[in-house]
């Protein structure tokens, strides 16, 4: 199962880019951040350019990502005003933002997921600093000393400004209309809380968001409202798409195309190496997630933890503190609270 050409470069070159009938993939830019670009991905709303189009995600409000935004819609006959609604996958800026602003500007209508409605109450409440409070739990009061520096309350508050609430809530199961094409909305909560990808069933396309990527596994549960397990709401999530006939993968980052069976089964073998390298770190005599994760090979390369930046290191142990609770849940290790100081992890007795 294969995508139709996308362009002779790397994925996140510039341009419009047919990946299935009457689908076109725009890339657009993610400066300093180790995804390089976001797919959004352009529908047509009705037979003609006139009768505008319906985005999947909308790319970070950036004036780089709203120039290229603008430029790639033109090579294939729409504007910026011509975009009817974006169907967002999930609440993170670069997914998000951008479709606020062409909101504000045009008049496009943005839908989200409602299990995503907490994330975005927190965020325009300016009231997201949840890291904050978690990393001395996990361990690490040194890395929210450090998040605290990085992203200041000024910060937040601008960043807040870049969110509003959708014009409507999309529920699981829901079908939505763009032209002539249905899609099914299922909620794949792990990612975010709210996560939703989009199914062509007629076409055998998936619009997978960051729930199922081709080359990276997505992060777990970073966002305002945490989750209680992420991990575990992510690999039932993953097991929910094996029960819908597969389909071409349509990814928000990296090269589209490929079986989304083949990804998701990839993605479950991988989580259970990651549970099984997590467990051995407690049986090792790591007690916390930030302990855990130090003695944990990160990325692809196997990157040391302490090799790893500032940002990495912090996904990194809130990653492994989703790791350990599944393995809690499955009562393979013991969770002991010191009220909201410390999270301490172990073996049974």
């Amino acid at each position: 199962m294969t995508a139709q050409p996308y362009g002779h470069g790397a994925w996140t070159e510039p341009g419009a880019f047919e990946v299935a009938p009457d689908v076109h993939r725009i890339p657009l830019p993610l400066p300093n951040d180790g995804l390089r670009a976001v797919n959004v991905y352009v529908l047509p709303a009705g037979p003609s350019p006139s009768d505008g189009c319906v985005l999947i995600d909308s790319g970070w409000a950036l004036a780089e990502a709203r120039a290229l935004l603008e430029e790639s819609l033109g090579s294939i006959g729409y504007g910026l005003d011509d975009v009817k609604q974006f169907l967002v996958t999930h609440m993170h800026r670069d997914h998000y933002t951008l479709g606020i602003e062409l909101q504000r500007l045009f008049g496009s209508k943005v839908a989200l997921g409602l299990g995503e409605q907490p994330n975005i109450e927190r965020v325009i409440g300016n009231n997201d600093a949840v890291l904050l409070r978690l990393l001395p739990t996990w361990g690490a009061p040194h890395l929210s000393a450090i998040w605290a520096t990085s992203y200041a309350p000024e910060e937040r508050a601008l960043a807040a400004q870049s969110y509003q609430l959708p014009d409507a809530w999309i529920t699981d199961g829901q079908q939505l209309e763009a032209g002539k094409r249905t899609l099914t909305a299922i909620e794949t909560p792990g990612h975010t809380r709210g996560h939703m990808v989009f199914v062509d069933a007629d076409a055998s396309v998936m619009f997978t968001g960051d729930h199922v990527l081709p080359h990276i596994t997505p992060s777990i549960g970073l966002e305002p409202e945490r989750q209680r397990s992420p991990l575990t709401a992510y690999l039932s999530s993953l097991r929910l798409l094996l029960s819908h006939a597969d389909a071409l993968m349509l990814p928000a980052h990296g090269t589209p195309g490929g079986s989304v069976h083949v990804r998701v089964n990839e993605l479950l073998d991988f989580h259970d190496v990651r549970l099984a390298q997590t467990l051995a770190a407690v049986e090792a005599g790591a007690g916390t997630p930030y302990e855990a994760a130090r003695a944990i090979p990160w990325t692809r390369r196997n990157t040391a933890f302490d090799d790893l930046t500032d940002y990495n290191q912090i996904l990194a142990v809130g990653e492994t503190w989703a790791h350990l609770v599944t393995l809690a849940e499955r009562s393979q290790i013991v969770e002991s609270a010191d009220g909201e100081a410390l999270l301490t992890y172990e073996l049974p007795s």
